[in-house]
Formats: structure tokens, sequence, C-alpha cells
């Protein structure tokens, strides 16, 4: 299946689900109010961090399905998935009974409500724990699709449980009961849905092995990789959500909803990340097991400069025009100046984080786990200390800008580990003119969007106009000074002049 095809499905995915998203929160406060909101926000870092449970599995598959289907082998990438599903099964039960026990602790003595009850918000993270489970072996399944390269499947299915799970919240808040017990219940049952559609899916497309027996050979065969993807894991998901962990426990459930509406605005980033990641991961893996250090270095390279010239813009578009995006969203001008501030720098940081995710998808298709593990585990040791005093100093603000110096230490120290191991000696380009030049270009424009639109206008639309144009003229001002960009535009439009 080709990369287009793939990337388009991709975005289509990203760009619905994250549309849905935003739709629906404004009537999720209207009809939960902002502290049971708070809960959801909760609920998705919990959901989070409980990847750490995943050991380094769904990569693993995705991994392995994308070398078997290279060398046409993909029966064998079926036995290994009938073994791993049988370990996350068992670990989804798991997970529902670990959170149900500790779902009076954490009522009691580590969410701060002011006007929900102790009972309500205890049976709330119960019910979280339920939803985590139904949909805890979507995750296997969607890594062996993917790493198939069927974004097309894959993609589809998770569109239409977005949509009934989240439309169909809005409808039982709406009609049935405005509670927050009632919109977890709804998710539980479309995280079952979700989860038993795609395995099926997945099945299909890899096939059946005719032995289905629980097969320890087979872990043990992929046991080193999945325990550096393991760790990775771990210190990946401290790295993106320990700020989200700890500003739950030191703000009041208001203040942390504020928050995580910042980091849910911001989340709209990766629907052009996550898409790109997903197509050119397995890709990477295929050409490395072929051999074909020329494309994968083009590929690279190419694929690196047309997510920055599309991201960055669209990063600083978001920054400099939070307040006025969240007001016409929400249409409260107080919330939208609260979160404003932590949006802008969120934004700055999450845009640096997705060029990134290049390296990594670089260094997972040679099979380094130990790489990204050494990077993740120096960050660590800066931002740990750095969201405790930034958090304690400025809140919710103090947790943004602890993100953004984390992201650019990452660029500067990730980079120049990954070119001292793989594809030696672009380093420097790779930084300089695949991401350091649609990064100045969006800066530039950012800068001149805030001092000609943001002090001189007043309409809100015509700020965003403004600030629309001035996007744009980034993206093609990084294209036009990109000859990797003008040379694979210029073969698209020779083959499609061919093929006419």
């Amino acid at each position: 299946m080709s990369l287009s095809r793939n990337l388009l499905a991709g975005l289509a995915n990203s760009i619905w689900s994250t549309l849905i998203g935003l739709a629906v929160v404004p009537l999720y406060l209207k009809y939960l109010g902002i502290e049971s909101y708070g809960l959801i926000g909760f609920f998705a870092t919990t959901q989070a961090l409980l990847q750490l449970l995943d050991m380094g599995l769904a990569p693993t598959i995705n991994r392995e399905v994308a070398r078997c289907s290279a060398t046409g082998s993909l029966k064998e990438a079926g036995k290994l998935l009938h073994t791993l599903a049988v370990v996350y099964w068992c670990m989804a039960a798991a997970i529902a009974l670990l959170i149900a026990a500790l779902a009076q602790s954490i009522a009691g003595h580590w969410l701060q409500p002011k006007h929900l009850s102790r009972q309500t918000v205890e049976h709330a993270v119960m019910l979280m724990g339920l939803v985590v489970a139904c949909r805890w072996p979507v995750g296997l399944y969607q890594g062996a699709l993917i790493g198939a390269q069927r974004l097309t499947v894959s993609s589809s299915i998770n569109m239409s449980i977005t949509t009934i799970g989240s439309l169909g919240a809005v409808a039982v808040l709406a009609f049935v009961s405005p509670t927050i017990q009632a919109f977890f219940v709804w998710q539980a049952c479309a995280g079952i849905v979700y989860a038993l559609t795609i395995r099926w899916a997945a099945w299909r497309v890899i096939g059946r092995p005719k032995e289905t027996g629980f097969d320890v050979d087979r872990l043990k065969r992929i046991w080193r990789f999945s325990a550096g993807m393991s760790g990775i894991s771990m210190t990946g998901l401290v790295l993106t959500q320990l700020d989200k962990a700890i500003l739950s426990k030191m703000l009041g459930l208001e203040e942390f909803a504020h928050y995580m509406l910042a980091t849910l605005v911001v989340t709209g980033l990766y629907l052009l990340i996550a898409p790109v990641f997903n197509v050119v991961y397995p890709r990477f893996a295929a050409l490395v097991a072929t051999g074909d250090l020329k494309k994968l270095t083009s590929l690279y390279r190419l694929g690196t400069n047309m997510l920055a010239t599309a991201l960055f813009p669209i990063a600083m578009l978001l920054a400099v025009f939070a307040k006025d995006l969240v007001r016409i969203w929400v249409g409260n001008p107080d919330l939208a100046s609260s979160v404003a501030p932590v949006i802008s720098l969120l934004a700055i940081g999450t845009a640096l984080h997705g060029v990134m995710w290049f390296p990594y998808a670089l260094q997972l298709a040679y099979g380094m786990t130990r790489l990204p593990l050494t990077i993740n585990a120096i960050l660590l040791i800066v931002y740990v200390p750095s969201i405790i005093i930034f958090a304690l100093t400025y809140g919710a603000f103090g947790g943004a800008i602890a993100w953004l110096v984390l992201q650019v230490l990452y660029v500067l120290l990730g980079t120049w580990l990954t070119h001292r191991h793989l594809l030696k000696g672009i380093g420097g380009r790779w930084l300089y003119q695949d991401v350091g030049v649609p990064l100045a270009l969006s800066i530039l424009a950012g800068l001149i969007g805030h001092y000609v639109f943001q002090e001189s206008v007043t309409h809100t639309y015509v700020k965003l106009i403004g600030g629309g144009i001035l996007a744009l003229a980034a993206s093609a001002l990084s294209l036009s000074l990109s000859p990797l960009l003008r040379d694979a535009i210029r073969n698209v439009i020779w083959k499609t002049k061919e093929l006419a």
C-alpha cells in the first residue's frame, strides 16, 4: 500500500478525531461542569500512564509485522500476535481490578474537588478503570495493522468509534443522565466494541495461524527489543505525563481542568505528527530490513522537512492567537484568558517534539532501543526538578514552561546522539535545513502576527484571518527554500503528466 494513501488515511483519522474531540468539549462543560471535566482530564492522564504496563509489546508487534511483511512471511507475525493477545487480554482484567482497588485512595487523597462529593469521584475513578480495561487490547491490534501498512483499515475503525464514543456520550448526558458516571459507562461500552472490531480486522489482514497455542519461545525471541521498548515507553510517558500527574495533585480540580483544556487544544498538533509517524516507522523498518540506505536517508530528510513545513506555522498560529481561538471555541472570555498563555508555550514545545519523532522512528527501525532510552534518561534528570520548581512557582503556567525547556533540550541532544550512530554525517544538515529553516520562518511570521494583528487589530476574525495568511506564507516560503520538497513536488507533477 502506498505511502500517500496511508498518510491520507492517517491524516483523515487525526483530523476527524481532533475535530470531534474539540466539538464536544463545550457540551461536556455544559452538562457536567468544569470539575467533572477535570475528572475526564485525569482519566486521560491515567490511561496514558498505564501504557507503562504495555511492556513495549505494541511497538514490537508493529516492527515485527512490518519486517515479516517486507520479507513475505506475514503468517509468522500472526503466531506472535496470538501469543501477545493472550498477554494483553489478561492485562486488561488486571488493570480493571487494580484501579478499582485504588479508587478510594485516589478520591480521598489525590484529587481535590470542591463541589463534587467524594463518593462521586470514587465511583468515577472505578469506572475509569473499566474504560481503560475495555480499550486496552486496542493498542496491540492497531500496532499489527499499522505494521502491515493498513492504516486505511485502522483509521476507519478509529474514526467510527471516536464518533460513537463522543457523540453518543453527548446524547447520554443530554437525554439520559448528565453525570460523570453515565459518561464513563458509555465510554466503556464504546471501548469494548472498539477492541472486538479492531481484533477482527487485524486477524483478517494478517491471517489466523493454524497453531494457536501460547508460544513462550516467540516471546523469548522478541524480549530484548520489547524490554528496550518498555524502558523507552516508561521514560517517554513520564516525560509527557509528569506535568499532569504533579499538577493533578498540586492544583485544585478546577485549575487542573484549565491545564487539561490547554493540553487538549495543543493535542490537535498531533493530527499531523501521529499519522506521519505511523506511515514512516514501518517503512523505515522495511528499508532497514532490505538494506536500502539511500531511500532511507531520502525519506528521513524529506519526511522531516514536509512535517516541519506544515507543523511549525500551525503551532505559531496557535501560540499567537490562542486567546482568540479559545474564546470562539468555548464562548467564555475568562476561561480563554486563563488557558491562552499555557497553550502558547505548550504549542511551541509540542511542535519541537513532533519533528523528533523522525529520529525516534529511525532508532526503532534499527532496533536500537538503548539509544532513545539513554536520551530519555538524560532528559528526565533535567525535567523532574524543572517541573517541580516551575509548577511550585507558577502553577499551570510553570508546567508549560518546563515542557518547552524540555523540548528545546530534546532537539539538541537527540539530534546529536542519533546521528553519532545512525545516518552519520547528515545531522547538521537535518537540523539546520530540514528543521531550522521552517522554524525560523514560522517564528518570524509569529512575531509579525503579534505586533501587526494582536497589537493593532481588535476584531477577532480579522486577527485569525491575518494569522492564517501568515502561516500559509511561512509554509510557502519554507517549501520554496527547500530543494528536497521542490524535487519531490516536481517528481509528483512529472509522474502525473506521464499517467495522463
